[in-house]
């Protein structure tokens, strides 16, 4: 024991200086890397596989692999379908990067989800609903302005003009022109109720239920055409528009409610129902005088064929609602008539005689006078049905006769610019064709379509 305590031990050297002489790995610089490798090297997996040839291989390969990972890792590179469906991200470069630890734990991009078909339809339905609003906040905005037009009217006329037909808007007063029935008071309810301009059909409304039906006791002299189509069908559309088809005294609206409307319009249908039957033929007359209940013709005999094509509306909806087929029989009794009558393709001039119920002169135009006409017989046969069947299909007919007519004698092209118009014939022959074109022809252009090439 003391000869091995006494045994002379060997000196460590405790300075760089001394390692030239003395190789000890313990002072030897050494990097990260061989730090990791040796300490792998000394642990008891080392000694385990360097027992047989096979560990040695096993090791081998494992830093083999490490190393080509590690210098050899190639980022992804998006396939073609990738690129076409994110063409809004940077193309890959397909270069290799050498960069180690950081380069292998790199992070592909992300890329948004493909949409399945139902997502594409939805994406697809949300952009069409996006621009339907957009488009339906464009037309909401126009109707405010046509809204705010009528109110603006509608003011003037109530502070110069209240219960007068017109309003005279540079002299600011009011004038009867029209038969003294207050003809804008009827005929703006009916609007004011679709635009839900609610104060101005308790205005209106209030000022019928306690004035009109006076009115029409005393008045004297109107022109059934122009009342019919104003007052006696602004009170049958007030009638409707506030629920009074429903059989109940529902009110939409703060005002009369809607049997007063429709008691008004049968008391002044009895009154100007004389126009018919006062005549000695199918064709009624023009004038009728309410107080007297006595009808007579305009002066120089002869009535306006669109005047007394006109009104048949307002008169088979009455008898519809009253249930009594006077007002309606009367009325159809004016088209049944004309259904005999010579036309030219379907045209007819723009007067006619009560008194031998025959067309008076050749003048044939879309304009004044004659204009409703052609528009009624569309309108009367939609509203008695549009069955093959129906009894009031001789109306269809003469329709597309009369339109067959417009194309062939009535509509040419300007020259040198080629604008679409109407014209007249005078004289009821395509020969004497005049280019004038009236601005209540208008409303029937949207009835002529595939216009033939040769008047195009």
């Amino acid at each position: 024991m003391s000869t091995l305590l006494g045994a002379k031990q060997p000196v460590l050297p405790y300075s760089m200086k001394h390692v030239h002489h003395y190789d000890n790995a313990k002072f030897r610089p050494r990097s990260f890397f061989q730090m990791v490798t040796q300490a792998l090297v000394k642990s008891s997996i080392r000694r385990d596989c360097a027992r047989c040839s096979t560990g040695k291989i096993l090791v081998l390969l494992m830093f083999s692999g490490l190393a080509y990972l590690m210098f050899t890792h190639t980022s992804p590179v998006p396939s073609k379908s990738d690129e076409l469906m994110h063409s809004s991200f940077r193309k890959y470069e397909d270069k290799k990067l050498i960069a180690g630890f950081k380069g292998f734990w790199r992070r592909p991009p992300r890329i948004p989800p493909r949409l399945t078909p139902d997502e594409k339809v939805n994406h697809n339905t949300s952009i069409f609903d996006s621009e339907k609003l957009n488009e339906k906040a464009k037309w909401e905005g126009r109707q405010n302005k046509v809204k705010e037009a009528f109110i603006h009217a509608w003011s003037g006329y109530s502070k110069y003009a209240m219960g007068y037909d017109e309003l005279m808007p540079l002299s600011q007063r009011g004038t009867d022109g029209l038969g003294g029935l207050g003809a804008t008071v009827v005929d703006a309810l009916d609007t004011a109720m679709i635009m839900g301009a609610n104060d101005i059909v308790l205005e209106a409304g209030t000022w019928i239920e306690k004035n009109l039906l006076e009115r029409i006791t005393a008045k004297g002299q109107v022109n059934l055409f122009e009342t019919t189509i104003r007052v006696l069908g602004g009170l049958l559309s007030a009638y409707h528009l506030s629920g009074g088809e429903k059989g109940t005294d529902i009110i939409k609206f703060e005002g009369p409610k809607p049997t007063v409307y429709l008691e008004i319009a049968k008391d002044l249908a009895d009154r100007l129902l004389v126009a018919f039957t006062a005549s000695p033929t199918s064709i009624p007359f023009s004038d009728v005088v309410l107080r007297d209940r006595t009808a007579h013709p305009a002066p120089g005999g002869v009535s306006s064929t669109s005047e007394v094509s006109t009104v048949q509306l307002e008169f088979n909806y009455l008898s519809t609602v009253l249930n009594d087929s006077k007002y309606g029989l009367e009325a159809m009794k004016v088209l049944e008539h004309m259904r005999s009558l010579p036309t030219v393709q379907g045209l007819v001039p723009i007067y006619i005689s009560p008194h031998s119920g025959e067309f008076i002169g050749q003048n044939i135009r879309l304009g004044s006078r004659g204009d409703s006409y052609y528009e009624y017989l569309l309108k009367v046969w939609l509203q008695h049905g549009t069955s093959q069947d129906s009894n009031f299909q001789y109306l269809h007919k003469m329709y597309e006769e009369a339109m067959k007519g417009v194309r062939s004698l009535l509509v040419r092209k300007s020259i040198p610019k080629g604008l679409v118009f109407v014209g007249e014939l005078p004289s009821g022959s395509e020969d004497d064709f005049s280019p004038k074109m009236d601005h209540l022809g208008l409303s029937l252009l949207v009835l002529l379509k595939d216009l033939p090439k040769n008047r195009r």
